[in-house]
């Protein structure tokens, strides 16, 4: 008797450090896009608008880009669920780059908004699918600190993209093109790099999950979600109670209804399964992270702005100033992940992290006009340790209540309920504090005008025509005389154009800077009240044990057993329970499985067959002239395999197979050979790309 063996395939629970970070290059080049692509068009903005001549369309460039990615975030997720995980991301690339060359060539306003709206459904893939197939290769216990590189990169971008940013939009040509049009076109460099790193590096295997397309439900989401984030982008401009704003509001609200019936009809097949919201860990996390969202990306939209307007900060200038926060979020999240991996335990750190938050918020009302930078500071590096804390730890909470075959839907759901509450959190925080602005400005110069350095500052502008500041003291003189137009342009002056602050004498300017320190001061009462709200809930989360493998190995283990269950299934229909050597019938269980492999070969007619799976147990079955007849049980970890006539047989995670004459075994995540003895039938060796036997039909 001879045996022949080759070496298993490795399974996705088998990378190395290494393999797993050359397909982490991959996966931080395609968020290098978006990332970088944020920093710089925020800084180049205003000059954009100013070449097109649509300062007033400016605000539709980013809510055009904000609909679409958030919009088809949860797309992606179901569908790299179906198709896999690296078409979706290289699709999502593609059409990023694509996006890129259009903006490139935009002549006005609109179009550009039109063009940034590709852009975004390109951007709606890059962060959730790079998410999800870092889920994919590593365990919830290591992913935390391999999630350290993702952050590394929105470090990295936002020192590079202001600068980057500003030096597009300062030059007025780059080889005869005009400056700012380099802001999208150095995408396409970057992400045609990024399709060859993917394309060479991200090769994992993917088991297809049959499923319909929710294409109703993704119909209702848009409905819901477009009037609701155009209300959030633009009702402070046309009025919370206009028309245009309650009708909207009503439309989205029947797209949002309408999208819960459908997810709830559509069942396992919805684009976002009720059935995951069973989960209390779920929900808790989903809800902490639209808190989140709303705490990060609303009341720190002010603090750009506080960095411009008060301290006199270039656009650049406060992007860099910012890099203190950057410092934190990197820091809060390597030093999370690195303690979640050597200990299992989260929930810790999202608790320290929202209240840390929420004592920074409330910090943050001491800060005036004359606040040092090293005070500053303090709160920017604060307020990053907390976010660090929070924004991976709640990611992989959520990750680690569901099955493994939801991950995209999963994550791509968290990154979702994110952007949705950054978007609403800066336009409420925004609201909040434009709304409050004018009052508080018309206070503050009250005030100043009480002083004898502000009246002297005010005549000497007055008196002097070549004065920059002339115009505004002629302003401030005729609204102090009742002229309510000049008074209300006053009070409006920073919510319209705060480009007049740079050249408006110190003194003057002084009580536009209180009056926007004053305005923020209930920005941040309502962004620690949230952060207060988002550490109840995560105290009321349950810290789940970290799951030990990926979920690629747990959708392949779970293929496999069902693909045996399926086998043995169909065998018992046609033959009846497989027996052993010793006339025993085969284990059923998981428990039985574990002792099913019986060293007894029963023999006649022209020998005896012998069946070897690497990872498994051996099974022999009685033969009559090469055919197996009664069949023989082979387990392994999780499967049993049995063969009728001609049959073939399918294993459990680690692969025993028992096959006929004229059959092949398929085996799920090792080779599995079969050797006949005193015949001359061939070595059979089972392909790496096995055939599933699934109620007697093979499927590739």
């Amino acid at each position: 008797m001879s045996t022949q063996t080759t070496s298993a395939v490795s399974s996705p629970a088998g990378l190395t450090h290494k393999q797993i970070q050359a397909i982490l290059l991959g996966l931080m080049a395609g968020m290098l896009l978006a990332a970088l692509d944020q920093t710089i068009v925020s800084t180049s903005i205003r000059t954009i608008a100013d070449d097109l001549h649509g300062l007033s369309a400016m605000a539709w460039v980013t809510t055009a880009y904000l609909i679409t990615s958030t919009v088809t975030t949860p797309l992606y997720g179901k569908l790299s669920d179906i198709y896999g995980r690296r078409p979706m991301f290289l699709t999502a690339i593609s059409i990023f780059i694509f996006g890129s060359i259009l903006c490139t060539f935009s002549t006005s306003m609109y179009e550009l908004a039109a063009f940034r709206a590709i852009q975004g459904i390109g951007a709606g893939g890059l962060f959730s699918m790079a998410l999800a197939i870092l889920a994919d290769i590593a365990p919830p216990r290591e992913r935390a600190r391999y999630q350290g590189y993702f952050l590394a990169v929105f470090g990295m971008s936002s020192v590079i993209g202001p600068l980057v940013g500003g030096f597009f939009a300062g030059a007025s040509s780059i080889f005869g093109i005009v400056g700012w049009r380099w802001v999208f076109l150095i995408n396409v460099p970057i992400g045609i790099m990024a399709l060859i790193i993917v394309a060479r590096v991200l090769h994992i295997p993917h088991v297809r999950t049959d499923h319909r397309i929710d294409w109703w439900g993704a119909a209702a989401l848009i409905l819901g979600l477009v009037p609701l984030l155009i209300v959030a982008e633009q009702g402070r401009i046309w009025g919370w109670a206009s028309a245009q704003v309650l009708s909207l509001i009503a439309l989205g609200i029947i797209g949002v209804v309408a999208f819960i019936w459908i997810e709830f009809s559509m069942k396992d097949e919805a684009l976002i399964p009720m059935r995951l919201f069973k989960s209390r860990v779920f929900s808790i996390g989903l809800g902490v992270n639209v808190l989140v969202g709303l705490g990060m990306f609303g009341a720190l939209s002010t603090l750009p702005l506080y960095l411009q307007l008060v301290k006199g900060a270039t656009p650049t200038e406060s992007g860099l100033m910012l890099i203190p926060m950057m410092i934190g979020i990197m820091g809060g999240s390597v030093l999370s992940g690195q303690l979640t991996s050597k200990t299992g335990r989260y929930k810790i750190f999202p608790v320290i992290g929202t209240g840390l938050l929420a004592v920074t918020f409330f910090m943050l009302l001491f800060v005036s006009v004359d606040t040092s930078y090293l005070v500053l500071d303090t709160y920017f590096l604060m307020i990053g340790l907390g976010l660090g804390l929070c924004m991976q730890t709640m990611l992989i909470a959520v990750q680690n209540t569901v099955p493994a075959k939801d991950m995209g839907v999963a994550t791509s759901s968290a990154t979702f309920f994110r952007q949705l509450g950054g978007t609403l959190g800066v336009a409420v925080f925004l609201s909040l504090l434009f709304n409050a602005l004018p009052d508080k400005v018309q206070s503050a110069i009250q005030s100043a005008a009480q002083t004898s350095v502000f009246r002297e500052a005010l005549q000497t502008a007055a008196a002097d025509p070549n004065s920059p500041s002339n115009a505004f003291a002629q302003t401030l003189i005729s609204a102090s005389q009742g002229n309510a137009t000049a008074g209300a342009s006053i009070g409006d002056a920073l919510s319209t154009d705060s480009s007049f602050l740079n050249h408006l004498d110190s003194a003057l300017a002084r009580p536009f800077q209180e009056g926007y320190v004053q305005s923020t001061q209930l920005v941040y009462i309502v962004g620690g009240i949230i952060m207060v709200l988002a550490f109840l809930l995560v105290l009321t989360m349950k810290e789940l044990p970290l799951r030990k493998m990926s979920a690629l190995q747990e959708r392949m283990e779970q293929q496999a057993q069902e693909d045996a269950e399926a086998v043995a299934e169909a065998a018992g229909d046609t033959t009846g329970p497989a027996v052993d050597g010793a006339g025993r019938h085969e284990a059923k269980s998981e428990a039985d499985m574990v002792g099913a492999n019986v060293g007894t070969s029963a023999s006649t007619g022209h020998g005896s067959e012998v069946v070897t799976a690497t990872g498994g147990a051996s099974a022999n079955g009685t033969v009559a002239n090469g055919t197996a007849r009664n069949g023989a049980a082979a387990n392994g970890a999780n499967g049993a395999a049995a063969n009728g006539v001609n049959g073939a047989a399918a294993n459990g995670a680690n692969g025993a197979a028992a096959n006929g004459a004229n059959g092949a075994t398929a085996n799920g995540g090792s080779t599995a050979h079969a050797h006949t003895d005193g015949d001359s039938s061939p070595l059979v060796t089972i392909p790496e790309d096995r055939r599933r036997v699934t109620s007697g039909r093979h499927r590739a």
